[in-house]
């Protein structure tokens, strides 16, 4: 059936319900009548390309399930595409919705269109990271125009959503030049297109041609990801003037896409101590009228290389609890190296613990069920029940094996054996002799 919309977007507004949506509703647990007027207002997008045929649709939004993005990708140093479709097909098993390519390095172009052809999550880029690799020149040789085109490319291929740095302009640099920044600049996006401007002399390319890009993600109906160049890179830079200004430029943007019909996420601060993240959260929702929060943990502390998963997933929870709609994983390699297998593993359990916690604090429909049923599994010492509900089966099930109790008492574990509460209770209100000795 041919569509008569352009966009997600669009279609809520006309008052159709597309495929995506109604797929969407069902793992919600929700109506399509209560999911479209979200569509409708940019609260709720669906990122949903229309050349992404593998995609099983999400929705985003902070009414809805948190949700997921892991980064992966190729570099000059790390440059075996058969170890970033091992990590895809590993963040797909554990549940990520999100797979951002952030390749940098050799022919890009086949491993994106494979990750949109066969990848059932929603596939994110990030265009400029790509744009020197894609011409083979350097970054100062590049016009606008070029730039404009790779967002094309992308969008061609079939990714769902683009980070485009769109919020950082001229008037940036004096602010970056004249100091006051622990950090300056480390989004590694919004550093290159600082350095082009700086380079060139000339504005923000994604800032100038603005609605042009909106024109392209609405013909292929890709989300913008408005990306924050200005994002804190340390607690000290955290819910500065640098980064405010850039998110109220993100507001305007915004609504220019939504006049189009073209979805919009905005992304959010990277280190926030524990005591600004619900602040940032209403910020951001007041300034971009409630457009989904996408944010990089945020890192609630700067001294943790190594555990930087927990730190993330630390600011993660409290940021989803407090309006964050999805969350971008951090492995224990962030700040040092490209994560491998076992870091991918460890970064998107503990950005789906946050994200469940945060969840059952917001009340999502049917939230603590899975939880409820864990309560259930461990009062009846249940192992096998209980690695039904774990997030991490394999991890839990390993664990127990590798340290189990001496003696047949399969019911217990080695930390309490005979002494076990639950073992006690239970025996107890039954009315049994408990035997400790």
């Amino acid at each position: 059936m041919e569509r008569n919309y352009s966009t997600q977007m669009e279609a809520a507004r006309k008052g159709i319900v597309t495929p995506e949506l109604e797929a969407v509703a069902k793992k919600e647990n929700r109506s399509v009548e209560e999911l479209l007027p979200l569509m409708a207002s940019g609260k709720m997008v669906i990122p949903a390309n229309v050349n992404h045929k593998a995609l099983d649709p999400n929705g985003v939004g902070s009414m809805l399930k948190t949700k997921i993005n892991v980064n992966l990708g190729i570099s000059r140093d790390c440059k075996d595409y058969d170890i970033e479709m091992k990590k895809v097909m590993r963040a797909v098993d554990l549940g990520a919705e999100a797979i951002m390519d952030l390749s940098s390095h050799g022919n890009t172009q086949p491993f994106r269109q494979k990750l949109c052809n066969e990848c059932p999550a929603m596939i994110g880029t990030v265009p400029i990271y790509d744009s020197v690799i894609h011409y083979q020149r350097d970054l100062g040789t590049l016009t606008a125009r070029d730039f404009v085109e790779v967002v094309r490319l992308h969008a061609q291929d079939g990714v769902d959503f683009v980070t485009l740095h769109c919020g950082i302009t001229r008037k940036t640099i004096e602010q970056i030049r004249n100091g006051g920044r622990k950090m300056n600049i480390v989004s590694r996006g919004g550093s290159l297109v600082f350095a082009w401007m700086s380079m060139t002399g000339n504005e923000n390319p994604f800032y100038e041609y603005y609605d042009e890009i909106v024109e392209i993600c609405r013909e292929y109906d890709v989300t913008i990801s408005l990306g924050d160049a200005c994002r804190p890179g340390c607690l000290a830079d955290a819910t500065d003037g640098c980064q405010i200004e850039e998110l109220i430029r993100l507001g305007e943007l915004t609504e220019r896409a939504w006049k189009r019909d073209v979805q919009v996420m905005v992304e959010g601060p990277g280190h926030v101590p524990m005591d600004q993240i619900a602040a940032n959260m209403k910020v951001q929702q007041t300034i971009c009228k409630g457009a989904p929060f996408y944010v990089l943990g945020p890192l609630v502390t700067d001294i943790a290389p190594g555990y930087d998963h927990i730190t993330a997933a630390i600011g993660g929870a409290i940021a989803a609890w407090q309006g964050a709609a999805f969350l971008c994983y951090v492995t224990p390699a962030e700040h040092l190296a490209l994560p491998n297998v076992d870091d991918v593993h460890q970064g998107i359990i503990a950005s789906k613990i946050a994200a469940h916690a945060a969840d059952i604090a917001k009340g999502i429909p049917g939230a603590r069920e899975q939880d409820d049923r864990m309560a259930d599994a461990r009062k009846a010492l249940d192992w096998d029940a209980q690695w039904l509900e774990a997030l991490d089966p394999e991890v839990a099930k390993e664990i127990r094996k590798s340290r189990m109790p001496e003696e047949d008492h399969s019911d217990t574990c080695s930390m309490c054996g005979k002494f076990c509460a639950v073992r006690s209770m239970n025996k107890a209100l039954a009315g049994e002799v408990i035997d400790i000795l």
